[in-house]
């Protein structure tokens, strides 16, 4: 593959950038790529780009089971992670469990859909790490999201947040930014605080499991194109350009804490 200039250097282990143009004005693409976990096992993440809708969705299953989904919308700035979770059957659970947390989507926390599009593997059996560990990021989610209005907030959230329609959970601070955007409000309702009941405490530590709790929720996006990397090459005139030519990968893990009506909605948070 060879991009304006000399031939592309070797960038063993990493996803190349496909320089070619999108086939049409807008282009969706997936791509699959083998990820390393923590404890060792290798999972299977899928990236879904649409450049058209602009928004990348992630997907992987995690080391205890849980399906995990990261989709960002870049054209109003939202971040989706959705989490299906395996229920404790034995204990009254359903079969899964869902839950959706929104936030804000700043700049350059993930590459752009069209760039995402253009990924292309050198080598699929290749399995991958990231490059950056990027800080855990402890988030408090003080506010419900009503499903039914919440398409005008991302379309995306009626799909992905369609088995988590009790469960979609957001922070007061990012309901803030979107009301500045004109996001219609009715949307929100803030949920109970520990300064609201002092009674309430954190699950872990609640030993009755029909009682309302803080839950904490931990996921991981183990591997993501979180930058873009550029080559330079030189014409015949001696002119310097540069040009996309691979990516930088990066892990990151979230902490969602958030008010549940009871404990049984929130076992796996448990004092061990």
């Amino acid at each position: 593959m060879r991009g304006p200039g000399p031939r592309l250097p070797a960038l063993p282990a990493l996803l190349w950038l496909a320089l070619a143009p999108l086939p049409g004005p807008a282009a969706r693409a997936e791509l699959r790529v083998r990820v390393r976990l923590p404890g060792g096992q290798v999972t299977e993440e899928s990236l879904q780009a649409d450049s058209g809708a602009d928004c990348v969705s992630l997907e992987l299953r995690a080391a205890d089971g849980a399906l995990v989904t990261l989709t960002a919308d870049f054209r109003q700035e939202v971040k989706i992670f959705r989490a299906l979770i395996l229920g404790e059957l034995e204990r009254g659970q359903s079969q899964f469990q869902a839950l959706c947390f929104v936030t804000r989507l700043h700049r350059n926390e993930i590459i752009p859909s069209e760039s995402m599009a253009k990924l292309r593997q050198k080598n699929p059996r290749t399995v991958r790490q990231a490059e950056e560990v990027r800080g855990l990021e402890h988030l408090s989610m003080d506010v419900a999201v009503n499903f039914s209005k919440a398409a005008q907030l991302s379309s995306h959230i009626h799909n992905v947040c369609a088995e988590a329609r009790e469960a979609i959970y957001t922070r007061e601070e990012d309901v803030k930014f979107w009301l500045e955007k004109g996001v219609d409000g009715s949307m929100f309702e803030v949920l109970p605080q520990g300064s609201d009941l002092p009674e309430l405490q954190r699950c872990r530590l609640c030993l009755d499991r029909w009682k309302p709790c803080i839950c904490s929720y931990s996921l991981s996006i183990e591997w993501y194109p979180c930058m873009l990397k550029y080559c330079r090459s030189r014409d015949a005139g001696g002119k310097v350009s540069s040009y996309k030519c691979g990516i930088r990968s990066c892990q990151k893990g979230y902490t969602f804490d958030y008010y549940v009506p009871q404990k049984q909605l929130c076992l796996w948070d448990e004092e061990t």
